[in-house]
């Protein structure tokens, strides 16, 4: 397939190129310095210049390929503005296409809410927290389109050898400092490995006729204080922590710092049943971080 992917530089992003790259694929991916030509060209992709934020220098090439994957943010305030310019654009270059464009759009475990003692599918009702909502808007009008082919990607908390969702935790375990714990050490977080997460984006790029939101975790939740033992144990961290509240947190960080505090378990069952996801990594303890 052909495939244009918005954001294929980033931390997923990243692996879901190589993935692709990896299995035959012909990706194109968006680039906005020098840097990340090379990356790209060293992953085995084209780059091709442009902005999120002004789709005009890269919305034609939805004409030449099947498929496009967002997952570009700008990871500032106009976050959802570059995010729906884009979705706007897409969306009109998609319906001057003879086929639909199969799309795949990034979601997130956050736009569930707390779950607690509940386990999130994909019939669950979503109550995002409000600096995401947006995430939820664009999606639904994406399924809505005709001339999409939409599947909505929901990963879990995402871990990887660099750190990801662990970076903060593992960083206070290289310092020999106490973790720093959001909310609460009982918080459950459910998790995927960046590797399974990038081949959950491909499967679903495999088999366009799957449409509607997927969840994509390999364990359904796991609590944090069971995530900063291992870590501990691990660096030779003596496991001391102080609890943050959510006040505290949202006020030194902003809003989007409430999303760690949730209490979520999320399970990925239609995935696993309907595109043949098997996460290699189903236990956070047997992977490399």
């Amino acid at each position: 397939m052909k495939i244009l992917i918005l954001g294929g530089t980033g931390s997923i992003g990243t692996a879901v190129t190589q993935d692709l790259v990896r299995h035959g694929h012909e990706v194109t991916g968006l680039s906005r310095s020098d840097a990340s030509d090379r990356k790209l060209a060293a992953l085995g992709a084209r780059p091709l210049r442009g902005d999120l934020r002004h789709p005009g220098s890269w919305a034609r090439e939805i004409s030449r390929v099947d498929g496009l994957i967002q997952l570009a943010a700008t990871f500032g305030t106009d976050m959802a503005e570059a995010d729906t310019t884009a979705m706007a654009a897409i969306l009109r270059q998609a319906a001057m296409r003879p086929a639909p464009l199969r799309l795949i759009y990034t979601g997130g475990c956050w736009l569930y809410g707390a779950t607690g003692n509940r386990i999130a599918d994909e019939a669950s009702p979503m109550r995002p927290l409000k600096p995401f909502a947006w995430m939820q808007t664009n999606a639904r009008a994406a399924l809505a389109a005709p001339a999409l082919s939409t599947a909505v990607i929901h990963p879990a908390m995402v871990y990887h050898p660099e750190g990801g969702a662990f970076s903060r935790y593992l960083e206070a375990a290289r310092q020999k400092i106490p973790f720093e714990i959001w909310g609460s050490v009982a918080t459950r977080w459910p998790l995927v490995e960046r590797a399974d997460l990038a081949r959950a984006y491909r499967l679903l790029m495999e088999h366009p006729r799957l449409k509607g939101h997927f969840n994509a975790s390999a364990e359904t939740g796991v609590p944090v204080a069971e995530i900063t033992r291992e870590i501990a144990r691990r660096h030779g961290h003596d496991a001391s922590y102080v609890v943050r509240s959510l006040k505290h947190v949202l006020i030194k960080y902003g809003d989007w710092a409430a999303g760690p505090t949730l209490d979520q378990q999320m399970d990925s069952g239609k995935l696993r049943r309907m595109a043949g996801w098997q996460p290699q990594h189903s236990s956070f303890r047997k992977a490399q971080f």
